[in-house]
């Protein structure tokens, strides 16, 4: 019973905390009017349709920051960061020391494990589909 309460509490702080973080550094770029330098870095990766991809990218910071901290469509916003932080630290920040890059290691590691565990109790997820929802 304590064990399951504190699984849970511990799945809702990293929750939080990572939506939070996220939603900070893409807010940045969708309201923040960094969206054409980010687009530009885009490019210089190679990325086709440059645009799209930094849209991409920005919304699933922000908006799936936003959905991590309520934990709604949870499963879904943990991919689109997982994949995000997965460009940023395997090919935006490859040959960069590890205090550069850290912070999408942190990310990448932190929104994979939510992918596997899903929102937790304590999610809108949980309350509004139940415990049987997959996300």
């Amino acid at each position: 019973m304590v064990r399951d309460r504190l699984m849970h509490l511990g799945i809702l702080w990293l929750r939080v905390l990572t939506g939070l973080g996220a939603a900070y550094h893409g807010y940045g770029k969708v309201l923040g009017g960094r969206m054409d330098k980010f687009a530009q870095g885009v490019s210089e990766m190679g990325f086709p349709a440059p645009g799209l991809f930094a849209w991409a990218a920005a919304l699933s910071e922000f908006a799936g920051g936003i959905m991590l901290m309520f934990g709604i469509g949870a499963r879904i916003a943990a991919l689109f960061l997982f994949l995000t932080m997965s460009v940023a630290f395997f090919i935006r920040h490859r040959l960069d020391p590890l205090k550069v890059k850290e912070l999408s290691l942190a990310y990448w590691t932190i929104s994979g494990a939510l992918l596997m565990t899903g929102p937790g109790k304590w999610s809108l997820d949980h309350l509004l589909f139940g415990k049987n929802h997959r996300s």
